[in-house]
């Protein structure tokens, strides 16, 4: 039997790591390798017998970090970013040692009672109130879909579960053009169907809010159709531009039609630990399900989904199967209500598994505080509208959409294909990574702040590697 020394090893990884993170600034960006240049050196087929580790990690040192994009880059500028605190990344550390499958409270009872007290901090920094409560979900991927499947229960009574959707009626999906893909995607696995998704125009000005109007005339058209409408999708910070539905309007509506609201917010949400950006979802306390990612702006590390729900029972309803062998048993168990109340999270996820991801929540959250945070999303934000500001004043340059909290787009003159080329160029010069989008019709190259170590000096360097190669 082979055995590894762990512990000289782990100190060996935790140096490389520290070493990495210190000098990733001097590496490209986006990754400069071509398809097929990082397989070429990983051998066709697994040994047969166990190899030296300093071999395998010094395959890993030569082979890996070249083929990685550097998503902990200061000037990483691309998608939205996926951040990894330090500190999260010591809980992260700490709960990889466990190696927990968290699925219980009984087969992990701090990783379940760490993990509710941290929803609930989370909570309390949105400013929502405690009628929220919820679990991680491992990405908003999944939370949107346990926001359709739940939809689709409560519209059919909670029997598509059991009794499958053949010779049911149509259910009816609504969300704006401006929402991300995993909401199609979500109906897809739902089993409702792409038809059943209706996008619904948005409206006009910096926003772009889905038109409740529209909204409302769909709702009735399908009544009379015979399709049975059973939820709102509401987007806040939508992936391509920023997208900002009205939720104060969505709600009221979905409240007279009896229909169940999820608000995607899964980028901009994290904003709104700074009370001054909370106009952009005001009355989002009146929807039925929330999600965020705490690893895009927050600092936690992947995968860490935050999944608000006002009504748990509903969820449970929706998710949860409990065969005997997953019942959890207690010398003394609390009745429901009391302290100390058992909740087996898996009741409220896709996943049977769970990892112990509240612990690298609690580590961030103590080690930066709240007022940290804040300031870095202050920060990310004014230096977003600063640089759109100076692109605005650059000849050549053509600002698309206003910044959405630290979000917002432009082109050069001339045609896609030139902005296209420019979005190429700059990435293959490595000092920045910036990603395209269409809008209207047309190529626009997107630019949004918020990696967490990044500094004012990143957006100096920024408008320095877009200007000069543009000017090529």
């Amino acid at each position: 039997m082979r055995d590894i020394d762990y512990r000289a090893w782990s100190h060996r990884a935790a140096d490389w790591s520290a070493d990495y993170r210190d000098g990733v600034a001097d590496r490209p960006v986006r990754a400069q390798v071509k398809p097929g240049d990082v397989a070429a050196q990983i051998a066709d087929a697994a040994p047969e017998l166990g190899e030296e580790m300093e071999a395998i990690f010094a395959d890993f040192e030569s082979i890996i970090p070249d083929g990685m994009t550097h998503w902990q880059h200061p000037r990483f500028f691309a998608y939205f970013t996926s951040n990894a605190a330090q500190a999260a990344l010591v809980g992260d550390q700490l709960a990889n040692a466990f190696a927990s499958q968290c699925m219980l409270w009984q087969t992990s009872p701090a990783a379940t009672e760490l993990e509710l007290k941290m929803v609930d901090w989370l909570r309390a920094a949105l400013g929502l109130p405690d009628s929220f409560t919820g679990t991680f979900q491992d990405t908003a991927s999944s939370a949107t879909l346990c926001a359709v499947l739940t939809m689709r229960e409560r519209a059919l009574n909670f029997t598509g579960n059991k009794e499958g959707l053949s010779g049911k009626p149509n259910l009816r999906i609504y969300a704006s053009g401006g929402t991300h893909s995993s909401i199609d995607k979500a109906l897809w696995v739902a089993g409702l169907g792409q038809d059943n998704l209706v996008k619904i125009t948005t409206g006009e000005g910096p926003l772009f809010p889905m038109d409740v109007a529209a909204l409302e005339r769909a709702i009735a058209e399908d009544r009379a159709a015979g399709h049975v409408p059973a939820g709102i999708v509401a987007c806040v910070g939508g992936t391509s531009v920023g997208h900002t539905d009205n939720c104060a309007e969505i709600c009221a509506l979905a409240k007279r039609e009896n229909l169940f609201v999820h608000v995607d917010a899964a980028w901009a949400a994290s904003a709104m630990i700074c009370p001054e950006f909370r106009h952009l979802w005001a009355d989002v306390e009146q929807a039925d399900s929330i999600v965020l990612n705490p690893h895009k702006w927050l600092g936690v590390p992947m995968e860490c989904s935050l999944h608000l729900v006002r009504d748990p029972a509903m969820l449970r309803d929706t998710l949860s199967i409990e065969p005997e062998y997953l019942k959890t048993r207690t010398k003394a168990e609390p009745a429901k209500g009391e302290v100390g109340e058992i909740t087996d999270l898996s009741s409220m996820s896709i996943q049977l598994g769970r990892r112990f991801r509240a612990l690298k929540v609690w580590f961030l959250l103590r080690a930066h505080g709240l007022e940290d945070l804040r300031q870095r999303i202050r920060n990310h934000v004014e230096w977003a509208e600063n640089l759109c500001e100076r692109l605005r004043e650059t000849d050549g340059f053509e600002i698309v959409t206003e910044p959405v909290l630290s979000l917002f787009s432009f082109r050069v003159e001339g045609d896609d294909e030139r902005n296209l080329a420019l979005v190429d160029a700059i990435n293959d010069d490595g000092r920045i990574y910036l990603t395209q989008t269409k809008f209207e019709g047309r190529i626009a190259i997107r630019f949004v702040t918020g990696q967490f170590d990044m500094t004012r000096d990143d957006i100096d360097i920024a408008y320095d590697t877009i200007t000069e190669i543009a000017a090529r």
